[in-house]
């Protein structure tokens, strides 16, 4: 019995790690592209931060751009996921009551709620890691 036991905590630990791979692709595009779009266009970055009332717009910029772009990768590749998860949770919640709270805006209830998910899959992600098919999950 405990044989049979065994092979099916096997499976689903397999079964786990894929779809926690799968989880962490789908949660990081998102970081990577906004990231990378900022960083490639910083003078429009800037400028939306200015109207936003940002200090150092432009540094600003950098910052946010760096912190979306590296750490969307290394949720991507599972390095320091939980320490990125935690960054990008605490990243999104500020992004959120910086730019997302007028709901005045177009569109603001929406990325609201949008990054509320987006937080707890952060969540999730710190505490479960990041699975067997990660550079944090090699050797295990």
């Amino acid at each position: 019995m405990s044989t049979n036991s065994s092979a099916a905590d096997s499976g689903i630990a397999a079964n786990a790690s894929a779809a926690i791979l799968v989880g962490r692709v789908l949660i990081s595009i998102l970081f990577i592209l906004a990231g990378f779009g900022k960083l490639t266009a910083i003078a429009g970055t800037a400028g939306f931060f200015e109207s936003l009332g940002l200090p150092a717009p432009t540094v600003t910029a950098v910052v946010v751009g760096l912190v979306e772009f590296f750490g969307g990768l290394a949720v991507l590749v599972g390095f320091k996921t939980r320490i990125a998860a935690i960054l990008l949770a605490v990243f999104t919640m500020g992004a959120t009551a910086v730019a997302h709270l007028d709901f005045s805006q177009a569109g603001n209830a929406l990325m609201l709620q949008k990054n509320l998910g987006l937080v707890a899959g952060f969540i999730f992600l710190a505490v479960i890691g990041a699975g067997a098919y990660s550079i944090d999950g090699r050797g295990r």
